[in-house]
């Protein structure tokens, strides 16, 4: 029983012992962005202030798109126009009644010369088995013709869905929820493709980055419970969880150490990214890391 009891008391000093020890982190931005133009122009409509709090896709600014809008208003009135060509079939139904017209006067031109021989000249019945096969080709062309339309409408509408995508490249849209931190232009400037106009950072949830010697990386596994300890300035020391969602495979030949990071929530926005803490790994966790 002694011996039972000491080695319990070992396993248990043991694992007190890695949970206690903390590891020196960083706190980091988990996202953020330097939000650019797209294309070349005059920022109007641009009043965006630091400290503005966005959500994604949130119109930011406005690169003037008068001639983007003309040229979208033209595209719908060209697909407009072409719809309603592929949406008539009035020739193809002329055609097809001149065919009617013209096959029926060749039956009574035939009519005739049974009834009557020589009634209708041979010239005469030529010209209108002609125009009966003339009116016959016109049905196909008219047909092909609104087939033709059919396409070009086709054809017109991508035109429009494409000059909708330019009008709204000249849009600087938000690619992330967050907080504007900095403002890189002012209203009136002018801006050239991929410009950065503002940097945003999401604040409600952060990075805690760090190394750990690579004797020890083999404790932490992505997705275990961590808790990061920080000094708040003006504050007292404050908790904050976390999870281990980053152990780098690699081990810097340098230092001999491992590359993490664990992701903590923030939603009260009291953590500041560029502060150090320490990072605790659950005890629970760290126990069932080292069981074989």
């Amino acid at each position: 029983m002694k011996l039972v009891a000491c080695i319990l008391g070992m396993i248990a000093l043991t694992t007190t012992s890695f949970a206690a020890d903390k590891i020196a982190v960083q706190i980091t931005p988990h996202e953020q962005a330097e939000v650019p133009a797209r294309d070349a122009g005059v920022l109007v409509n641009f009043a965006v202030r630091e400290g503005q709090v966005v959500a994604v896709n949130d119109v930011l600014g406005q690169l003037d798109d008068t001639e983007a809008q003309l040229a979208v208003k033209r595209s719908q009135l060209e697909r407009d126009i072409a719809v309603t060509l592929a949406r008539s079939d009035i020739r193809v139904r002329f055609a097809k009644k001149s065919a009617e017209v013209a096959q029926a006067e060749v039956k009574r031109a035939n009519e005739s010369i049974e009834k009557f021989p020589k009634s209708v000249s041979a010239t005469e019945v030529d010209r209108l088995r002609l125009a009966a096969e003339r009116a016959t080709l016109e049905i196909e062309q008219a047909q092909l013709e609104l087939s033709s339309a059919q396409l070009t409408a086709q054809l017109k509408e991508n035109e429009l869905q494409l000059a909708k995508r330019l009008a709204a490249r000249r849009r600087i849209v938000a690619p992330q929820a967050g907080v504007v931190v900095q403002v890189h232009r002012k209203h009136g400037e002018w801006v050239e493709p991929g410009q950065p106009v503002l940097r945003l950072l999401r604040v409600d949830r952060l990075r805690a980055s760090g190394f750990v010697d690579a004797k020890r990386a083999h404790m932490l596994k992505p997705g275990t419970p961590v808790t990061v300890s920080v000094d708040l300035p003006g504050l007292r020391e404050t908790s904050f969880a976390g999870q281990l969602v980053f152990v780098s495979p690699e081990v810097d030949p340098v230092n001999g150490q491992v590359r993490f990071w664990a992701e903590i929530e923030n939603r009260d926005t009291t953590l500041r990214s560029g502060l150090q803490g320490m990072l605790t790994v659950s005890e629970t966790k760290a126990a069932e890391s080292r069981s074989p």
